[in-house]
């Protein structure tokens, strides 16, 4: 279970399975309200719901997600992107749904690990997981 908690006011219960009427805004104010993001977006159409994402301590991610009843709000939404709330511009986007199968995560070259060539396969002579037991010159133990 997630322990990521969302903010989010319900204007009208009936959730929708289609995206196309959701708007994605980045840099929201942390000090923003729900229903000051809507008043900002009423311009747009009718505003369905507001979600603030918080991280698992309750603070603000600054991103939220404004769902609206028309799915041509959404062009409108964009219009407003570079627009002010709170002193902070915002960036609106259309939201996006993640496609299934497609990887999670690319690996990057990372400049702080250091560089490690990757090695053909090594085939040890003596089999897997041994190596040849080195004796040491015995010495002269009393009471062993």
């Amino acid at each position: 279970m997630s322990s990521r908690k969302k903010t989010s006011t319900y204007i009208e219960e009936p959730r929708k399975a289609c995206l196309k009427d959701h708007s994605c805004c980045g840099k929201v104010d942390y000090a923003c309200t729900p229903e000051e993001v809507q008043q900002h977006f009423q311009s747009c159409g009718t505003v369905n719901r507001i979600t603030i994402l918080t991280d698992k301590f309750g603070q603000p991610k600054g991103f939220a997600y404004v769902e609206f009843l028309e799915t041509e709000a959404v062009q409108e939404a964009l219009n407003l992107s570079e627009s002010e709330l709170h002193g902070r511009q915002l960036k609106v986007m259309p939201k996006r749904t993640n496609v299934p199968g497609m990887k999670q995560h690319l690996r990057r070259f990372n400049p702080y690990m250091g560089y490690r060539p990757r090695r053909p396969a090594f085939y040890s002579p003596y089999g897997y997981g041994k190596v040849p037991g080195f004796r040491r010159p015995s010495r002269y133990m009393p009471y062993s």
